[in-house]
């Protein structure tokens, strides 16, 4: 198994790291590159190296295309790659590995964070200084149990320092550079060492062998608090939309519904909650009780809000979630799907 990262060689001592391809004078070009609105540096030609991003941004520099205002859409949502889901007999040895973090999906586009929806996220400026000037994919993340804390402070019209101080971009990829992810991986790397921000981090990229061995890690992850496993095909280039050129390992997968209804209890517990009546975006209803704290049913989610649920599969004729489990409430301000963390 080959390992890029800290939390791999904890856990699989020994093993060969992957190497970072010097790139200092592409690096200091990037430096010094102009902002780039993001709909000019989207409408550019798949670049095959850093310089070429680099250069293609320089030449969309003076766009006359207006800034995008706090909370407003973008022109576009950001074209980012959509994972499928990973399925045994997958040829591993072709595919990199890194943890699937529980945050929220980003897309910084050289000048600014943006949500899946294209929505800007208000970040405050010291968060993002010294940040290259090439589009950059991955999670907004708050570190383990703290999903709330990222997508409260992506929610925030006016950015508060002291969440913002928790929060780390966990670099995916890099949508501009061209050439196939083994050459990806070598860039963004650079480029995270070269930021010197503790806010922007390349995740940890790692081999392994078989499917034991993968799940073996999702294990580990999810022990230590991860939500699962992403994997990048290594040969493959940047493709927008979902293909097997990225996958996604969880033990349980997740989603979205509305609140319809609050159920009680009987007797002593009439004043206690039982459940959530709660339907999914297709019209599913059904009732969410596990994962429920005490505070929470004694002031449950108000009827109309939104909520995350954790189910494993769904039930082959009706298509309800099995073993539904409340996750999380939504934060007010940012409909399903805007932010979603799933890649």
């Amino acid at each position: 198994m080959t390992t890029t990262g800290g939390f791999f060689k904890k856990h699989f001592p020994g093993q060969r790291g992957a190497s970072v391809l010097p790139r200092r004078r592409w690096l200091i070009a990037l430096a010094l590159t102009p902002l780039v609105p993001a709909a000019s540096v989207w409408a550019q030609p798949a670049a095959t190296t850093l310089r070429e991003a680099i250069k293609a941004s320089a030449s969309a520099a003076g766009s006359s295309e207006a800034p995008v205002a706090n909370g407003s859409a973008s022109a576009a949502p950001p074209p980012l790659a959509l994972a499928n889901t990973y399925r045994k007999g997958v040829d591993l040895s072709l595919y990199w590995v890194s943890e699937k973090y529980d945050g929220v999906r980003v897309y910084w586009d050289g000048r600014q964070l943006l949500t899946r929806g294209g929505q800007r996220i208000a970040a405050p400026e010291w968060f993002t200084q010294g940040w290259p000037r090439v589009p950059l994919d991955g999670e907004l993340w708050a570190g383990y149990g703290a999903f709330d804390l990222a997508q409260a402070a992506a929610a925030r019209k006016k950015p508060v320092d002291d969440e913002w101080r928790k929060l780390r971009f966990m670099l995916l990829d890099m949508p501009a550079y061209g050439g196939v992810f083994d050459e990806r991986l070598q860039a963004l790397q650079a480029v995270a060492r070269k930021a010197g921000s503790p806010h922007l981090q390349a995740a940890e990229q790692h081999k392994v062998g078989n499917d034991a061995q993968l799940q073996a890690l999702l294990g580990r992850v999810e022990k230590a608090g991860g939500e699962g496993l992403v994997l990048h095909l290594a040969s493959a280039p940047y493709r927008p939309g979902r293909s097997d050129d990225f996958l996604k390992l969880k033990s349980f997968e997740d989603a979205e519904a509305r609140v319809v209804k609050h159920v009680y209890g009987k007797g002593k517990n009439r004043k206690r909650l039982a459940s959530l009546q709660v339907e999914t975006p297709d019209g599913k209803r059904f009732h969410l009780g596990t994962g429920l704290t005490e505070a929470q049913r004694k002031v449950p989610p108000p009827v109309g809000s939104w909520v995350t649920y954790r189910y494993r599969g769904t039930h082959p004729k009706s298509g309800l979630p099995r073993f539904a489990s409340f996750l999380r409430v939504r934060p007010e301000g940012l409909p399903p799907g805007a932010d979603e963390a799933k890649p």
